[in-house]
């Protein structure tokens, strides 16, 4: 019951007739009522205006109303007025836009196809009227100009159909251009925010691993050497300004979506080497090769393995020294950070497995490699190898 109630109450499908059709349709009906009135136009039957040419006349703007919804119904209701009007020998010949129109929008709507098919029955028609009407030979001149103006008809609605299908074609086209630019410019920010979490954590880890260091020293050395206390704390509090402001910048590039800018590059790396000295472990640079600049990538990506491995190495190991070397090559940079001690007891990976991991991702990003661990001698080295082209895979 309920179901029977509702299927009554749905409301039935309301056809939408564009307001330039009902025009065209009025216009036609009044202009072959004026013309088979007065005389005007192409000359037809000899007959008399009656009801019924104004009933013909009448039904043609029903019929183009709708010949956008019904092209080929519309063109066969045309195609049966033109011939009503000239069988019962009304005057004038202007009805016959109507079939004319009915073969320009069933090529319009429905292709070039449709559209031969269309001009074929109303070229039928049009040669059955002339010579029935007209008591002519068939295919006289009037029949060859009405079809000649037909096939015209159908040849212009066919253009205008392969023009729309084109213009929506290249629309499509260009939408589906812009989502692509939009789906690699949301790639890219991903990338640029997975660079940025790199960043801030080789900043953080960095950072609060040699607080940790200089704070466990205060307090080991707090009632014995008051003086180292203040140098301790000194050295905290220049380590904690210097990864602050690297913070701040990288959240301030995460904000703006753009590149990682940063303080970081070989050109900085005395800096990284002060810090794990201050925590009192040796460093020792070497560098082979001709000291240059890098590209950035490059600059950027080797700084941050130096700065994890030193990071490393204060967090997990008891080194006695640490060596730090820079390989200038042709075509490779190569970077190596040495050290002597062992990890501590329990000591853990790195909270969220982002330390070596993470290097290894920057090498790879670059197209170079990157490996961990002890080396023949026992000592435990990091060895990466960057390209100098410095573009990403």
């Amino acid at each position: 019951m309920m179901e029977a109630r509702s299927s009554r109450s749905a409301p039935a499908p309301v056809l939408r007739v564009p307001a330039a059709d009902v025009a065209i349709g009025v216009g036609v009906a009044v202009l072959v009522l004026a013309a088979g009135v007065t005389g005007l136009g192409p000359l037809g039957p000899a007959g008399s205006m009656d009801a019924g040419a104004v009933v013909l006349a009448g039904a043609i703007a029903p019929v183009l109303s709708v010949r956008r919804s019904a092209p080929l119904p519309v063109l066969l209701a045309a195609n049966a007025i033109t011939m009503a009007w000239y069988f019962l020998g009304y005057p004038g010949r202007l009805a016959t836009l109507a079939a004319l129109i009915g073969c320009y929008t069933l090529a319009a709507e429905r292709g070039r196809w449709w559209g031969a098919a269309g001009w074929a029955i109303t070229a039928a028609v049009s040669a059955v009227v002339v010579h029935t009407a007209f008591d002519v030979r068939w295919f006289d001149d009037r029949a060859v100009n009405a079809l000649s103006l037909e096939l015209a008809a159908v040849a212009l609605g066919a253009s205008v159909h392969y023009h729309r299908a084109a213009t929506a074609g290249a629309r499509e086209r260009a939408e589906q251009a812009a989502e692509t630019r939009a789906e690699q410019a949301r790639a890219r920010a991903a990338e640029q925010r997975l660079e940025i979490a790199r960043e801030l954590h080789d900043v953080l880890g960095h950072t609060m691993a040699a607080i940790s260091v200089q704070a466990g020293v205060a307090v080991h050395v707090m009632d014995r050497r008051p003086a180292q206390v203040a140098h301790t704390l000194t050295t905290i509090k220049t380590i904690s300004d210097e990864g602050l402001a690297e913070v701040q910048i990288l959240l301030g590039a995460l904000r703006a979506d753009e590149g990682t800018p940063s303080h970081g590059g070989l050109t900085h790396i005395g800096r990284l080497l002060d810090v794990t000295r201050a925590t009192g472990t040796p460093v020792e640079l070497t560098v082979r090769g001709e000291r240059r600049p890098l590209p950035a990538p490059v600059d950027l990506a080797a700084f941050r393995i130096v700065q994890e491995s030193l990071t490393n190495v204060r967090r997990h190991a008891r080194a006695a020294s640490v060596q730090v070397r820079l390989g200038y090559g042709e075509e490779m940079l190569e970077i190596v950070v040495r050290n002597d001690g062992v990890a501590g007891t329990g000591a853990a990976a790195p909270a969220g497995g982002n330390g070596i991991g993470g290097m290894r991702a920057r090498a790879a990003a670059l197209g170079g490699t990157l490996s961990a661990a002890p080396g023949p001698d026992g000592v435990f080295e990091v060895r990466c190898l960057l390209p100098l082209g410095g573009s990403s895979r």
